[in-house]
């Protein structure tokens, strides 16, 4: 078994090594690729040091299997390139997660859909990924007429640039030029701006929320309409989602989904004030719910309070977890 970790020296590559550690997946030889110009340097890992070697060498190695971090253009010109050659690729970008030719898989939900012939496998997005796993029981008992969300991202979603850019202005300087990842300071502040505005006027996290939930859940139908903030956290997204179903519902029976869901956490005592918080759920791998109550401004109506780790389940996690289903599977 041969492994390739492509972006392995970004925030969600290391995270990556961090979650196959501790999942224990077995590989005989492990190819951490990173860009040009950090090829030829050293990386270490689990006691042993690895040269960072560049996509085309890692091709040339026939890898079983590469998981792919490295943003949307490397995936669109590399991943084609390991598929080519019989290797399983799961890419974390959004270059694939759209096309009807490709998977989007979150492992609990559809991760049985995956068969032999496909070989890019998309990841979806951090936001989208908490919110279907809480959903998916509750959409498949009573079926999901409409959503509102509201999100409240962590800066680390956004990479190490952002990382860079709170940390220069947590200590009262001005972030600049490659310390900036945002328009507006994110020490201190929310700003409404997750990715790039759409000629919808929303923005590209925004439309991952309607178009990759209609996909996982394999329903068009659903109504969604989302607003994605930055916010000065960092460990986790945060999701407001308000909930419409299609048929009526006990509220106690919604808790019982939701708790029989794999990798859900209820957490929802308010007499003792225990709800989810993304504090609570930095370096975890599960989903946790709380605030789960009735909206009697509509019919049927629902609220769910969603958080998760972004960079584990949110994307090393789920990736992780689609390698070892297809190592099950068809190794």
């Amino acid at each position: 078994m041969k492994i390739a970790i492509v972006g392995a020296t970004g925030l969600v590559g290391q995270v990556m090594q961090q979650v196959l550690t501790e999942r224990k997946i077995h590989a005989d030889e492990w190819l951490l690729v990173a860009s040009q110009r950090s090829a030829g340097k050293k990386l270490s890992w689990e006691g042993k040091e690895y040269t960072l070697i560049t996509n085309k060498e890692a091709v040339e190695a026939k890898p079983d299997i590469a998981i792919f971090s490295a943003g949307g253009s490397v995936s669109l010109e590399w991943a084609p390139k390991f598929a080519e050659i019989g290797c399983y690729v799961i890419d974390n970008s959004s270059a694939w997660r759209m096309d009807p030719t490709k998977k989007l898989i979150v492992p609990e939900i559809n991760g049985d859909q995956l068969t032999k012939e496909d070989k890019i496998i998309a990841n979806p997005n951090c936001s989208t990924i908490q919110m279907v796993l809480a959903l998916s029981g509750i959409h498949r008992k009573y079926g999901l007429n409409r959503l509102v969300i509201s999100t409240y991202q962590s800066y680390s979603g956004t990479g190490s640039v952002a990382v860079r850019q709170y940390n220069t202005e947590r200590d009262n300087k001005e972030a600049k030029g490659e310390d900036r990842a945002y328009p507006h300071p994110i020490f201190a502040n929310c700003i409404p701006h997750c990715d790039v505005f759409l000629d919808n006027d929303y923005t590209k996290e925004e439309m991952k929320l309607v178009n990759e939930t209609q996909k996982i859940l394999s329903d068009e139908h659903i109504k969604i309409t989302a607003t994605a903030v930055r916010v000065p956290v960092n460990g986790g997204h945060s999701e407001s989602v308000n909930v419409e179903l299609n048929t009526t519902f006990e509220i106690n029976d919604i808790r019982t989904l939701l708790a029989a869901t794999p990798g859900v956490v209820v957490m929802d005592d308010l007499a003792n004030n225990y709800y989810p918080t993304p504090l609570h759920a930095h370096h975890k791998d599960d989903v946790f719910v709380g605030r789960i109550r009735r909206d009697d401004s509509v019919e049927n109506g629902l609220n769910l309070w969603i958080v998760s780790d972004n960079l584990r389940k949110g994307a090393a996690t789920n990736a992780v977890q689609i390698a070892e289903k297809i190592i099950s599977r068809f190794f």
